[in-house]
């Protein structure tokens, strides 16, 4: 019995990090991407200890050539792969939530377009091949309800939504060569980063939905159960709720409570995009 493989970008801290230990721990080798090796070894260290295979790669995913060579030793070392989680993304998160408009920002937010939108792109491109060759494989592009509501603007906002279509459309793709393709919305997340911050040092606002934060394990959770589902392809293209997909499986977060949707506030998926139309 062969080991299941997966590839999470942008894994070195956050939410990457959770994802990668959760399906350490159902055994998978787990190949973590980031710019730091340093984090890495240790998220590597992570999974190992959850019960998987953690490989750090140093991968800068605005490097098109780095992203090659990692889908290519994955080939080489592998042989196939099973899951692969687009996470990586280039984000200031002070320069994001200052206020005022998107002018008045630096306009180096824009590169969440690049390292988001188009690293998604990029990974895909190069995985594909390999998760073909490999059949049954599931493609996650991690988005956030910023696709459909305002979300400190129109870079942010625009590298969410254009990474739900862009899930449809390779998806459209891959559909007859049985791999599947779909957008997670996580909640928020409450990080290793944020959940070492002491309560009072956060915004009375934040420190009072801290506990509605989901663990970062609760998405690598859902993502895993997923692709263990044999009709996983029937979902292939939607933009998905981790949360809804929790209650969907009877997943649990780590601390025992059901995630709650923010759909109320925030948004849901506007539903699916229109197929292409054959004569």
């Amino acid at each position: 019995m062969r080991t299941n493989i997966a590839v999470v970008t942008g894994a070195s801290r956050g939410l990457g990090r959770g994802i990668a230990r959760a399906l350490g721990g159902r055994g998978f080798k787990v190949y973590i991407t980031g710019r730091s090796l340093e984090p890495l070894e240790d998220a590597a260290e992570e999974v190992d200890s959850a019960g998987g295979e953690g490989i750090p790669v140093m991968c800068d995913h605005a490097d098109d050539a780095q992203v090659k060579m990692l889908f290519e030793r994955i080939k080489m070392e592998a042989g196939c792969l099973d899951i692969l989680v687009n996470n990586a993304a280039a984000v200031d998160a002070r320069s994001l939530a200052r206020p005022g408009p998107f002018w008045e920002k630096p306009l180096a937010l824009a590169d969440m377009i690049e390292i988001g939108l188009r690293s998604n792109y990029v990974a895909a491109y190069h995985a594909a091949p390999l998760m073909v060759a490999t059949g049954g494989s599931l493609i996650v592009n991690i988005s956030f309800y910023g696709a459909v509501s305002y979300h400190c603007g129109p870079a942010y906002g625009a590298a969410k939504a254009g990474t739900d279509k862009m899930t449809f459309d390779m998806a459209v793709d891959l559909r007859p060569y049985n791999v599947t393709a779909v957008s997670i919305w996580p909640g928020p997340i409450l990080t290793d980063a944020l959940n070492s911050i002491p309560r009072e040092h956060l915004p009375p606002q934040v420190a009072a939905d801290l506990p509605n934060f989901e663990m970062p394990e609760f998405t690598g959770s859902v993502i895993e159960r997923l692709w263990r589902d044999p009709s996983k392809l029937d979902r292939s293209g939607e933009t998905l709720i981790s949360a809804e997909l929790g209650m969907a499986y009877g997943i649990k977060d780590l601390d025992g409570k059901q995630p709650r949707l923010y759909t109320e506030t925030l948004g849901r998926p506007t539903g699916r995009f229109m197929l292409p139309v054959t004569e």
